[in-house]
C-alpha cells in the first residue's frame, strides 16, 4: 500500500508541524520513553508527564528569556477562553472596572466584545468597517483609569501585524500573539500578560500559553470560573484540572525544534525571506495581484490578497484555489468573512515550500492576466 505523498499546508490553523517534530511523535506514539504506554493515556500527574511539562517550560524561558516573576501557564480554551480570562482577572485591577481595547481586526474585535460583559471597554483607535492598517498614534485615545490596555499582536484573518510594541505609560499591557509567537524575539518584560494558542507556531490544537507578571495574580472577579483563575492554575502549576497532555507534548516538541533550528531569531530571518517573497510578487504584479493591508502593517504569518482587483474576481480565484490544491498545496482560501486568498507562512512552513507557491503565482498570472 502506497504511503501518501505529503501536502503543502498554507492553513492559518492548525497550521503544519514541523517534520521532524510529527516524525517523533510517531515514533514514540506507542512506547514513550520505555514506559509502555503512550502520552495520551499517561497520568498528568504521573512523573513521566511532570518532566514533559517541566522541559517545555524551560525550553520557553528559555527562548524567551523569561525572568522569575513572571508565570508560565499551560491552560485550554484556546484564544475564544482567553479573552474572557483576562477580563475576569485583570478588570478589577483598578476600581474604574475599564479596559482599554485596540481594535485591528476580527479576534481584537471578539476579544473587546467578550471584555463588555465584565466591564467597561474603551475603544482606543478609531472605530472602523475595514481592516488595512494601524492608525496613527494622533488618533489614539486612552483612558485615564484603564486597568490594562488590550491588543493583538498580529490579526490572522485580516493580515494586520504591529512592527512596535505599543508604549502605555505604565499600565499593563496585554497582548494576543497567537499568531506570531515564537516568530520573532520580543521582551517579555514589556507586558503584564501574553496569551497564545499553540496551533499556529508553538504546536497543535489544545493548549494555550498564557506568560502574566505574578503582580498582576490576585485581582479576579468574583464571577470568574475557578480553572480561568490564574492564581489558582499558577498555584497548581495549570494541574488544577487535567491539562491537554498530548498538545502539551506536541508544544515541547516543537519548542525543542526552534531551539535546534536556530532559536527565534532563525525564525525571524526565514518569516522575513518568506514574506518578502510573496510580498515583492504582489508589489510588482502591476494590479492583478492586490495586496489589501499598508506596507508599514503587513503580517509575516497571514497575507490575504485579491486576483484581479481590490475587490477580486470570484472566477480567477476559485480557479486559484482549484490549481493549488491540484499541485498538492493547500488550505489558501481567505477566511469565510473576508473572501480572497489567504497565505499563512508559520514556522514549519519553509522558505522553498513558499517559493514554490511564488513561481505557481507567478505562471498564474502569465495564463490569467488578460
Amino acid at each position: 500500500m502506497s504511503v501518501p505523498r505529503r501536502v503543502i499546508n498554507f492553513s492559518p490553523g492548525p497550521a503544519k508541524l514541523p517534520e521532524k517534530v510529527l516524525q517523533q511523535a510517531s515514533k514514540e506514539m506507542l512506547n514513550y520513553d520505555n514506559t509502555g504506554l503512550s502520552v495520551m493515556e499517561m497520568s498528568h500527574r504521573s512523573a513521566e508527564f511532570s518532566k514533559i511539562m517541566s522541559t517545555a517550560e524551560a525550553d520557553l524561558r528559555d527562548l524567551l528569556n523569561i525572568p522569575d516573576n513572571y508565570k508560565v501557564l499551560f491552560l485550554q480554551g484556546g484564544g475564544s477562553g482567553q479573552f474572557a480570562a483576562i477580563p475576569l482577572n485583570l478588570m478589577n485591577l483598578k476600581p474604574a472596572r475599564v479596559a482599554d481595547y485596540k481594535i485591528t481586526g476580527a479576534w481584537s474585535s471578539k476579544a473587546a466584545k467578550e471584555a463588555e460583559k465584565y466591564g467597561k471597554v474603551n475603544l482606543v483607535l478609531p472605530e472602523t468597517k475595514k481592516y488595512t492598517g494601524i492608525p496613527c498614534k494622533s488618533t489614539w485615545n486612552f483612558h485615564p483609569e484603564a486597568s490594562y490596555v488590550y491588543y493583538c499582536d498580529n490579526e490572522t484573518v485580516h493580515g494586520v501585524e504591529y512592527d512596535h510594541v505599543p508604549e502605555t505609560n505604565g499600565v499593563p499591557l496585554v497582548c494576543d500573539m497567537s499568531s506570531n509567537f515564537l516568530s520573532r524575539p520580543f521582551d517579555i518584560k514589556k507586558y503584564g500578560v501574553v496569551i497564545a494558542g499553540a496551533q499556529k507556531n508553538i504546536g497543535c490544537a489544545g493548549v494555550t500559553v498564557v506568560i502574566i507578571r505574578e503582580d498582576l495574580l490576585g485581582y479576579t472577579l468574583p464571577e470568574c470560573p475557578i480553572i480561568f483563575d490564574y492564581k489558582v492554575q499558577v498555584g497548581m502549576n495549570s494541574l488544577y484540572n487535567t491539562p491537554p497532555t498530548y498538545s502539551i507534548y506536541i508544544m515541547g516538541l516543537v519548542l525543542n525544534w526552534i531551539k535546534e533550528e536556530g532559536g527565534l531569531e532563525a525564525m525571524y530571518e526565514r518569516s522575513l525571506i518568506k514574506a518578502r517573497a510573496v510580498y515583492d510578487l504582489l508589489d510588482s504584479s502591476d494590479g492583478f495581484y492586490h495586496c489589501l493591508v499598508a506596507p508599514n502593517a503587513r503580517s509575516r504569518m497571514n497575507i490575504p490578497l485579491r486576483i484581479g482587483g481590490p475587490e477580486g474576481v470570484p472566477e480567477l480565484e476559485k480557479k486559484f484555489i482549484e490549481e493549488t490544491q491540484k499541485c498538492g498545496m493547500i488550505s489558501l482560501k481567505g477566511h469565510r468573512s473576508v473572501g480572497g486568498i489567504r497565505i499563512s507562512l508559520y514556522n514549519a512552513v519553509t522558505v522553498e515550500e513558499t517559493l514554490h507557491l511564488v513561481e505557481f503565482m507567478k505562471e498564474f498570472m502569465a495564463v490569467n492576466r488578460k
